[in-house]
């Protein structure tokens, strides 16, 4: 795992998954309206500056725990990372510690897209330091760094079972975490003024799709990056097929309910796509064969396409469809696998084990999740206030929270 080759891949994995956080704010700011344009990017790379910090001070030593009944790794066990840094093999392990601290950013980036134009930034910087702490590191803890989700087939099923949670690159820990919170989000800053079905338009598409792009090239390092650690990197062929073929299932699935529903397939429907394609495949990259990684993809499409509606439904203003295609399409990846995980899942060679740890570790994170997001963004709203007067976000958030404007249409 310390050869030249793995290393380098696993820095250019960093970097590609470092790019997607961007890649985010272009994909939400082309949706917004052009007065948020700003403030919306601006979250996405707040939560850059602001979670690299903390997850190098003290959340990657969260991130593992030595027992599946903690809660979370000691804090202050290597604060600042001074002793890893110093340690042996500190080369390698310090890349590991900058790959995990690109997850951690992003899935607080992902939140803020259920509360465009009209979150206060600073507010917005607090909940995220704060949901951080107390929602990613812990849950990357459970999922991936020894603790009871890590755990739960065992202490189900037993040792010899064969059985364990599979989230590979974040399905749970990742886009049900961040799917949750954002629902939990939505409910403590309410509707935006004038909240409704065809009212609200993106206004810049192309900003969009550019977004979209740069999170599928960044994708290939966010689902297939960890195998740098693989003595001979052997699952990286099929990772990066399934992050290309469910992807682009997706988005046919998604174009074919805009035509029955609406009559006309729109970018913005195949960029949303390609992101539930992605989203759903991410648990499930290295555990699927090709061909029920395209249905994943297929199903994903089509479901998020739908669950993208509920808001209006049901009454929740999830700005940039957050629940709909990250909660939504991260249930929709895991529990696929209990029916078709390679070896393990009830349709291909296993039985119903795999289907129940599953569900189990996904309802887990969406509960805490949820609970956790809502009770932050509760005090938050209450003490200095989260959202911003009515008046200023009529006139926009840009120029009243960050004095810019995303666009000079005129010389001064």
């Amino acid at each position: 795992m310390d050869a030249p080759g793995n290393i380098s891949w696993g820095i250019t994995a960093t970097a590609l998954v470092l790019l997607m956080t961007p890649g985010v704010a272009f994909f939400y700011g082309g949706l917004v309206k052009a007065k948020s344009v700003v403030s919306m990017m601006m979250m996405s790379f707040g939560s850059i500056g602001l979670v690299a910090v903390l997850w190098i001070l003290y959340g990657f030593s969260m991130s593992a725990v030595d027992s599946p009944t903690a809660f979370a790794g000691n804090p202050f066990a290597d604060f600042g990372l001074s002793g890893l840094a110093s340690g042996e093999g500190s080369n390698v392990a310090l890349i590991g510690v900058a790959y995990g601290a690109t997850f951690a950013i992003i899935t607080v980036a992902l939140i803020s897209g259920a509360i465009a134009d009209r979150a206060k930034f600073g507010s917005w910087l607090i909940f995220a330091g704060v949901f951080a702490t107390v929602g990613y590191f812990p849950i990357a803890a459970w999922v991936w760094g020894g603790g009871w989700i890590m755990e739960l087939g065992t202490t189900m099923f037993g040792a010899d079972s064969g059985i364990g949670v599979i989230d590979y690159a974040g399905g749970t820990a990742v886009h049900i975490n961040a799917g949750a919170a954002a629902l939990a989000l939505a409910l403590v800053l309410g509707k935006r003024i004038g909240f409704q079905k065809g009212i609200l338009k993106p206004h810049n598409v192309p900003l969009t799709l550019l977004g979209a792009a740069l999170l599928w090239f960044g994708w290939f390092g966010f689902n297939a990056g960890a195998e740098w650690l693989a003595e001979d990197m052997g699952g990286v062929g099929l990772i990066g097929l399934n992050t290309l073929g469910a992807t682009a299932a997706a988005i046919l699935g998604w174009i074919l309910i805009e035509k029955i529903k609406d009559g006309k397939p729109t970018s913005v429907g195949a960029a949303s796509g390609a992101v539930a394609g992605l989203v759903a495949i991410t648990p499930a990259c290295a555990n699927l064969t090709p061909g029920w990684a395209l249905l994943l993809g297929a199903i994903s499409g089509i479901v998020c396409a739908l669950a993208v509606e509920l808001k209006f439904r049901l009454g929740f203003d999830d700005s940039l469809d957050v629940v709909g295609i990250h909660l939504v399409g991260g249930l929709i990846g895991t529990v696929y696998l209990g029916f078709f995980a390679t070896g393990t899942g009830l349709f291909v060679g296993g039985d119903a084990r795999q289907l129940v740890v599953q569900v189990i570790a996904a309802l887990g994170v969406l509960i805490y999740s949820f609970v956790v997001a809502f009770i932050i963004g509760f005090v938050i709203q209450k003490t200095i206030g989260f959202r911003i007067a009515n008046e200023d976000e009529i006139a926009g958030v840009d120029s009243v929270v960050h004095g810019e404007e995303g666009y000079a249409l005129v010389d001064a």
